[in-house]
């Protein structure tokens, strides 16, 4: 059976839900160990104190809090309880949004929001109302010594979580958008729309696979039998030279291409921005 994640209620206005949450996903990745070369034994990772100049036991670790350089304020996990806001036992809906509004560089980690039995009805309600009037429910939830924002989301027969990064933990950076200014010629832009068209499928994630945790696993399974593994030949790739033939290669599959492209000098530029404005 699966390890409920988090025991409380939704909050619908005066509707409560008795709910648990189950984790969705988890990471699958080869792991290794780090291991003595000399005698090939697993190393264990000691807490050493460099200022009693001893390895101490865990039932000596506090959490300390650094409120200035080397000085720390100690806190109890009771006094940590204690302060735990109303959403460590109750996410109340504040609002209801369109899915498409909420960006997905602000999705984090993904749950399963089940029923508990008193609560069966009112979820269903809450799970049939929001799939007729598609909207996605942000709510509050307290785990693990944390406060997460959460969007609940209608998805088949139940209702999904997923928390959210907050703005201050998006990242800015600089060079992003830097290519904005750069124009892109019409013809180009034809060709580019027509590459990613002939690229299009449906979304089926039972085709994605991990390649590298496969070749690793291959690779550990071949020195355990003391085989030797032949490497991956990585493609050497550069930046395009010349941008209509690289599209019309990767269109025509052939070299050269099958036709040339008006001369670029006869047409004029317009930014991506204007390309309705332009084919109107």
């Amino acid at each position: 059976m699966a390890s409920t994640v988090w025991k409380g209620y939704i909050a619908f206005g005066l509707v409560s839900i008795p709910v648990r949450l189950f984790a969705a996903v988890r990471g699958e990745r080869l792991g290794f160990h780090q291991i003595h070369e000399v005698c090939n034994t697993r190393v264990r990772q000691q807490l050493f104190c460099p200022t009693c100049n001893r390895v101490v036991e865990r039932s000596e670790i506090k959490k300390g809090y650094e409120i200035s350089k080397d000085s720390y304020v100690l806190m109890e996990d009771e006094e940590i309880k204690k302060i735990a806001p109303p959403s460590s036992e109750t996410m109340e809906i504040r609002q209801f949004v369109k899915l498409p509004e909420i960006d997905p560089m602000y999705y984090d980690s993904s749950f399963y929001l089940t029923p508990e039995e008193p609560g069966r009805r009112a979820y269903q309600l809450l799970l049939t109302a929001m799939k007729h009037l598609d909207y996605v429910a942000l709510a509050q939830v307290t785990m693990h010594q944390r406060e997460y924002a959460v969007a609940i989301r209608a998805q088949g027969k139940g209702l999904m979580l997923h928390t959210l990064f907050y703005a201050n933990e998006v990242r800015q950076v600089p060079e992003y958008g830097s290519q904005s200014d750069v124009e892109v010629k019409e013809r180009e832009l034809e060709m580019g729309e027509k590459l990613i068209q002939a690229l299009a499928k449906p979304f089926e994630p039972d085709k994605l696979e991990d390649e590298y945790s496969k070749k690793l696993l291959q690779l550990v399974e071949a020195k355990g039998e003391g085989r030797a593994v032949k490497g991956t030949t990585q493609k050497q790739l550069a930046p395009v030279a010349d941008l209509m033939t690289a599209l019309q290669q990767s269109l025509s599959g052939k070299m050269p291409p099958a036709a040339a492209a008006p001369p670029a000098a006869k047409r004029k530029p317009i930014p991506i921005s204007n390309k309705k404005k332009a084919a109107s």
